[in-house]
């Protein structure tokens, strides 16, 4: 680079940075830029915007709206701008304090870029303002204290007044007649007649009708191809048919409630012949006898003896079965109404043949279902059979397989032929038969048939009663501790001083305090309470410790617990529900003190009367902004000496930026001449050596105020300075400085921007 282009290069970057704008958008929000998004950011992905405006308005009314951006980039710095064309936005009474509104009302935006949520009112416009356009702008910001790596987005929305109400139809006098109406509603047809809907609309609003729909139903079925049709065609009429239709009126806007006819129509047919059957359905349609024929063989059913057999039709003996011998239902005995079937073949009917299956018989005699043919006794109707052929039937016989016994007199299975099979010692005793033991009591009533000794078990126990102590008790036969209470029900069998345990703990009932507890059997303090479950089984006047501090429940008792169920706490001495323990949960630092208990940041007053209970460097608030009186007080202080000095270092810039113009100027003219005289041979070269041709000299070049730059490549890069400073309309100090970043005081030091 020659002398004259490195001159005029620094010429025109003083220019530059004499002429920059101040910055487009603060991390203290913008007004009216919503449509436009944030284009001062560098937007690498776009969030999501939330908002709950309403979807219509009603005029005048307020409406709290709540904004918030997600996605985006991580971290929780962001900012909003919502701007509406029509009412009003103002800051809510109560909540979140970081939203501010311009003079106009109609631009919201936020006051710190440390949330993603904001609240805000919006009164609606007045009734017949129209629809109200809404336009939002929202950020995630990543906090690097530049404009690159955030995430911004924008929507708009619109919200319409709600329109005018309408009611809707009714329909009512819904019916179908067979000729147009005013008709009458009828209940049949036939099937080669027009159906005609009728129905009365009415519209409390005077609305003319339309898109009224009108269904015709088959069977309680639609049928699609006749909708909105107000007559139903013979074509689509069957014998048969039920047919019914609804109503839906519509005034074009609402529709009302679906009215079905009060009448439904059954489909019929003529009937020429005055027999009450159809042509259609009449098989004989001109005889006024007959219009079925069931089995299809040319006979009337009425006519037909068997309507539903096609084989048989006339029975002239009247029995049921057709005169056809080779149709179904033949009749073998076409004159005898007694007879029609022949089943065996043998030339007697079925009725009469005793055996109508088998030929080789035909009477019984005796009437006991044994041919006489093959009946040993066809005289006896008790009687057919003699198995053991000792001449006694075996009905009678009851021992039909023993020709050595006949007789049972008692029934119990056992002979009454004492020299016989099976002999009964007891013959006139059914229930026995046998003695094993030979006691004269009978094996099925002696309870040891097999011991002489013992015949009864009273009780069932399988203890004889000679033997048994209880004889009438099936569960007792013994009693140790002759107590008189047996050895099975005895709980202490060998005690004669207890008997039962009733709650089963091991001390019986006459020791045991609490017989039907069994967690407690004894009671020292006699309070009621068993030593178990009382948590002082010493001290009557205290049971329960349900926290286990040692302090009991009880208020009355001695060591009462105010704090029952904490057990790092049992004293409350201020009576402010915070115990006196300063180690334990609830815990009171001002024990003595019924209005205060905690001291969240430790300065040594308490939260309720502490405006910052957080932060144990500030205690008053004394105006209320949220800001503390210390914070406040170095604030105003800093701010005031920023000012001065601000004003007095813009001053020296403009008078130090005319004297580097002149100097510059100067330098190029001298530099401009000397570029035109002959150089000497040998004669050293004094001109400015050529920078080094880096991003970061650039910078310096085209941002330094007035300065020289530094003629070494070698040389520390400068600090950059400041070059203008003001004070926005929130109150927030900004300064840009010479490398082209930005500055905001946070009240304790300047944050880069």
């Amino acid at each position: 680079m020659n002398i004259f282009t490195r001159g005029l290069t620094v010429v025109i970057a003083t220019l530059v940075l004499l002429t920059l704008p101040t910055l487009e958008g603060y991390s203290s929000g913008i007004h009216n830029q919503a449509s436009n998004g944030c284009t001062c950011h560098y937007s690498g992905s776009a969030p999501t915007i939330n908002h709950n405006f309403p979807t219509t308005y009603n005029g005048g009314q307020a409406y709290t709206i709540q904004i918030s951006v997600t996605g985006g980039v991580s971290g929780s710095g962001g900012g909003f701008n919502v701007v509406v064309d029509k009412g009003t936005l103002s800051t809510p009474g109560m909540g979140i304090m970081a939203v501010k509104v311009d003079s106009s009302g109609l631009s919201a935006t936020h006051t710190t870029s440390s949330y993603r949520s904001w609240s805000f009112d919006w009164t609606a416009p007045s009734t017949g303002s129209g629809t109200v356009d809404v336009e939002i702008a929202a950020i995630t910001a990543n906090a690097n204290n530049a404009n690159s790596g955030d995430a911004w987005t924008t929507t708009s929305l619109t919200i319409p007044e709600p329109g005018p109400t309408n009611t809707a139809p009714t329909a009512s006098n819904v019916y179908i007649s067979d000729t147009p109406g005013p008709a009458t509603a009828i209940t049949k047809a036939y099937y080669d007649a027009t159906l005609y809907a009728n129905y009365d609309y009415n519209d409390q609003d005077g609305d003319n009708e339309a898109g009224t729909e009108i269904r015709w139903l088959k069977g309680g079925l639609s049928q699609a191809q006749y909708d909105d049709q107000l007559t139903l065609p013979a074509s689509a009429l069957n014998i048969g048919d039920l047919w019914s239709m609804t109503v839906t009126p519509s005034d074009g806007t609402d529709a009302g409630a679906k009215e079905t006819s009060t009448n439904t129509v059954e489909i019929i047919d003529y009937d020429a012949d005055g027999d009450g059957y159809g042509d259609q359905s009449d098989a004989f349609p001109n005889d006024e006898n007959e219009w079925a024929d069931a089995d299809g063989d040319g006979v009337g059913d009425n006519g037909d003896a068997f309507d539903d057999d096609a084989t048989q039709s006339a029975d002239r003996d009247g029995d049921g079965y057709g005169d056809n011998a080779s149709g179904n239902n033949a009749d073998a005995f076409p004159d005898d109404a007694n007879e029609w079937v022949d089943s065996d073949g043998d030339g007697t009917g079925d009725n009469a043949d005793a055996f109508p299956n088998d030929a080789t018989e035909t009477t019984d005699t005796d009437n006991d279902g044994v041919g006489d043919n093959a009946d040993v006794f066809p005289n006896d109707p008790s009687e057919s059979v003699d198995t053991d052929g000792d001449g006694v039937g075996n009905n009678a016989d009851a021992f039909d397989t023993d020709p050595t016994q006949t007789t049972d007199s008692d029934g119990d299975g056992y002979g009454d032929n004492a020299s016989g099979n099976s002999p009964d010692v007891f013959p006139n005793d059914s229930t026995e038969w046998m003695d094993s033991d030979g006691d004269g009591v009978g094996d099925n009533a002696d309870a040891f048939p097999n011991d002489a000794t013992e015949t009864l078990d009273t009780d069932g126990d399988s203890v004889g009663d000679n033997a048994d102590a209880f004889p009438n008790d099936a569960t007792e036969t013994l009693d140790t501790d002759g107590d008189g209470v047996g050895d099975n029900a005895d709980v202490f069998p060998n005690d004669a001083n207890e008997t039962l345990d009733t709650d089963g703990d091991g001390v019986g009932n006459n020791a045991d305090v609490f017989p039907e507890d069994a967690n407690e059997a004894f009671d020292t303090d006699g309070d009621g309470v068993g030593d178990n479950a009382d948590a002082f089984p010493e001290d009557a006047t205290q049971t329960l410790d349900s926290d286990g501090d040692g302090y009991g429940d009880s208020p009355q008792g001695t060591t009462p617990d105010l704090f029952p169920n904490d057990a790092t706490q049992w004293f409350d001495v201020d009576n402010d529900g915070y115990g006196d323990n300063p180690e334990g949960l609830n815990a009171d630092v001002f024990p003595n003190d019924g209005t205060e208990w905690a001291d969240s940041d430790g300065d040594g007053v308490g939260d309720n009367a502490d405006a910052f209970p957080e932060d144990a460097s500030e205690t008053l608030d004394s105006d209320g902004d949220g800001m503390g009186d210390n914070e406040q007080a170095v604030l105003e202080a800093k701010l005031a000496q920023e000012e001065e000095e601000a004003a007095a270092a813009q001053q020296q810039m403009f008078v130090g930026g005319g004297v580097a113009l002149l100097l510059i100027a100067a330098i190029v003219v001298f530099l401009l001449r000397r570029g035109t005289e002959p150089e000497a041979e040998g004669e050293k070269d004094f001109s400015l050596p050529e920078l080094e041709a880096s991003s970061s000299a650039i910078a310096n070049e085209a941002t330094v105020e007035g300065a020289s730059q530094p003629t070494s490549s070698t040389a520390a890069p400068l600090e950059p300075t400041v070059v203008n400073q003001w004070t926005d309309e929130s109150g927030y100090t900004w300064r840009m400085m010479s490398d082209g970043s930005h500055q905001w005081w946070d009240g304790t030091e300047w944050q880069n921007h």
